[in-house]
């Protein structure tokens, strides 16, 4: 099966002004899949939009597309900041001539449409384990206060209701000398650029370890010990038939916050290899914590080129700046914060953000420079 393009312009089109770019320039966009020679669809995409019949795209006709391509089912269009859109003009004008022909348009097809409107979806779900909802790293006595039994609810709606290529969860799974428990701080000399000596150490300080190299770690209580109650997923929490559990901290000296390396970046997890695997193109994250481990896969996941959406109804943290530092980072490389309401819709192709179509146009640049 291949993605079939259907394009309507209204019938005034070719009569907008050349100041005028608004929704006489484009009605609607849709997507559906038949059996219709792929090569076809792509020339009646560009044909539509090539409005002068030059056999080339100018900024204003990809302006045009733009805005049939940015919008969702329910008739918004969103808005794209007019140098965001040179930008992802110049990525597909190869050659600088301030049009983008049929060859060229051919790769911005290929590597920047079709992934926005058939996206391959991934759900990561991190570290929803017992010590994080009831046990010994329980949420709701962290500064944030927050329940992070909250986040089963909408994270179990999603999974049935929602068709992910692939869903991930996982887990902290930690060996009982691990570097971030408290009580194995004796167990490792300390820096003498460390702010907080051994003897002082408390709960949630940052103590800084002796190298090489030197390891800022935040200090936790004893938690999801391998093979331990606290590191089971919640019971709770629906668990789909093919998933794949991605197990992280499982080295004694240094932590794992993201899913996808430790926080030393020397050893990735099998996390990495998975996604390439499948060609994976959106990863939508979620989980415990905010702040800490579900913020770190998010950065990470944009860090490697993913455009990546973070689930904040199905997340929850230790600390309410944190939790908004980590929020504004994410936006800052064009992921996207939305409701679990909205995960369907974007999933299937049907909301369509510009800031993932940016981040994605960024990333091809990056690749071909």
């Amino acid at each position: 099966m291949c993605t079939t393009v259907y394009l309507r312009t209204r019938p005034g089109m070719a009569d907008f002004e050349d100041d005028e770019i608004n929704e006489n320039c484009c009605d609607y966009v849709w997507f559906d899949d038949n059996t219709i020679e792929e090569t076809t669809q792509m020339d009646a995409c560009f044909t539509a939009f090539d409005k002068d019949g030059d056999g080339f795209l100018n900024l204003k006709e990809f302006t045009c597309l733009c805005r049939a391509l940015f919008r969702n089912d329910k008739g918004k269009i969103y808005t794209v900041e007019p140098k965001r859109i040179n930008d992802m003009f110049q990525v597909f004008d190869k050659n600088q001539d301030g049009y983008v022909d049929r060859q060229e348009f051919q790769f911005c097809w290929n590597n920047w449409i079709k992934k926005i409107v058939r996206p391959v979806s991934v759900f990561l779900i991190v570290d929803v384990q017992n010590d994080f909802i009831s046990g010994s790293l329980n949420l709701s006595h962290c500064s944030a206060r927050q329940d992070g039994g909250e986040v089963i609810e909408p994270i179990n709606k999603l999974l049935s209701t929602v068709e992910f290529h692939t869903v991930f969860y996982s887990l902290d799974w930690h060996p009982t000398d691990h570097v971030s428990f408290i009580d194995n701080l004796p167990m490792r000399k300390l820096h003498s650029s460390s702010k907080v000596s051994a003897e002082e150490a408390k709960m949630y300080d940052t103590v800084i370890f002796e190298g090489p190299p030197l390891m800022k770690q935040r200090l936790w209580p004893r938690h999801c010990v391998q093979d331990s109650w606290g590191a089971e997923l919640h019971k709770d929490l629906k668990i789909v038939e093919n998933s794949i559990k991605i197990y992280k901290g499982t080295y004694p000296d240094v932590d794992s916050y993201s899913v996808f390396w430790d926080n030393k970046k020397l050893t990735e997890t099998t996390l990495v290899s998975e996604l390439q695997n499948k060609n994976a193109t959106d990863i939508y994250v979620c989980g415990l914590a905010y702040d800490v481990c579900v913020g770190a896969t998010a950065i990470d996941a944009l860090t490697s080129g993913y455009r990546t959406i973070l689930i904040d109804d199905c997340s929850r943290g230790v600390d309410l700046k944190d939790i908004e530092k980590t929020k504004q980072t994410v936006i800052a490389d064009n992921g996207v914060i939305v409701e679990s309401s909205q995960v369907k819709a974007m999933v299937e192709g049907r909301d369509r953000r510009p800031e993932l179509g940016y981040k994605l146009a960024m990333e091809l640049k990056a690749n071909s420079a």
